[in-house]
């Protein structure tokens, strides 16, 4: 088994954060990743509220950015979905698809993915007009009329990105007023392309082999209505990447690592951070404080581990 220091699970933002600090801090350090760097920020269209990064930067170009950084301190990389977690003496034995490692200390940074609403329709036209990325296939919506399911800041955002494409973009949320923050929702609502539809639920995504509208409902019954449209984005939160976990960390009711302010997990030695996590805010900058965080408590952990911590 190749033997590092420190794995960490996951490299998006709060994972590559981590290997920043833990590359620095001189600790052995590797982050394993199934897909590619950047998880679900590579998705995002246009960041606007990273600090330090003045205008626009495309989510893909930030992860690039930190990833770049984390191998300049010397993280190394590898693509592989972890299946296991098993205590190995003082350490952990981390299994992956692309091999076996030995860390020390483990972070936990696998993030989420996006719910499902879990309506009649919504699997059998997922990839034939149902998608959970509007960045990704918003060029496909090029004068369509397409539906928004969401309130939230990302179905906000991404509902304005779509009107550089479709012809026309309806937003439908459960709520009387959307959960995105004011500036977003008056940007929202300024759009001439866009039209909300409050106090409504998706009922059913209807078509055959292509989506050709939705039915929707009103939350309080008062009415059902058809709603024609060649594109369903489904935007309704996220759940974590945490299933292989049970039973190994301390998770909460819907499934996210229960952690400490230090980042520290149920279990001794290994650590979570970002998306991954039990907490209120999910944003790319609180991930990577997270993962700031997280490198840190690890590396105190490794040192007496090791017997060398500063007395």
């Amino acid at each position: 088994m190749d033997k590092y220091d420190i794995v960490i699970i996951g490299a998006g933002p709060a994972g590559l954060s981590a290997g920043i600090y833990t590359s620095r801090a001189g600790l052995k350090t590797l982050i394993l990743e199934k897909m590619f760097a950047g998880g679900q920020v590579a998705t995002i269209d246009m960041i606007e509220n990273y600090p330090g990064v003045s205008g626009e930067i495309a989510g893909q170009d930030l992860a690039d950015r930190i990833k770049k950084q984390a191998e300049h301190f010397g993280a190394k990389f590898e693509t592989g979905e972890v299946k296991a977690l098993a205590r190995d003496g003082k350490g952990w034995k981390v299994e992956a698809s692309d091999g076996v490692y030995s860390a020390s200390g483990v972070i936990l940074a696998g993030g989420a993915k996006p719910r499902k609403l879990g309506v009649k329709g919504e699997d059998g036209l997922t990839g034939k007009g149902v998608s959970y990325c509007a960045v990704c296939d918003g060029p496909l919506t090029r004068n369509k009329d397409v539906v928004v399911i969401g309130g939230g800041n990302t179905a906000a955002t991404d509902a304005e990105h779509l009107t550089k494409f479709a012809r026309s973009v309806t937003l439908i949320h459960r709520k009387d007023r959307l959960r995105a923050t004011k500036i977003i929702s008056d940007r929202l609502g300024d759009n001439p392309k866009v039209a909300l539809k409050l106090n409504s639920v998706v009922d059913e995504i209807k078509g055959k082999d292509l989506v050709e509208g939705v039915r929707v409902k009103a939350v309080d019954g008062s009415f059902i209505e058809d709603i024609k449209c060649q594109f369903v984005f489904v935007l309704v939160g996220i759940e974590p990447n945490t299933g292989w976990l049970k039973g190994i960390v301390k998770l909460d009711d819907g499934g996210f690592i229960v952690a400490d302010n230090e980042m520290r997990t149920s279990v001794e030695g290994i650590f979570a951070c970002g998306d991954i996590i039990s907490k209120h805010l999910r944003q790319v900058v609180t991930a990577a404080g997270d993962g700031a965080v997280a490198a840190y408590s690890a590396q105190v952990y490794v040192d007496e581990l090791m017997g060398r911590a500063y007395k």
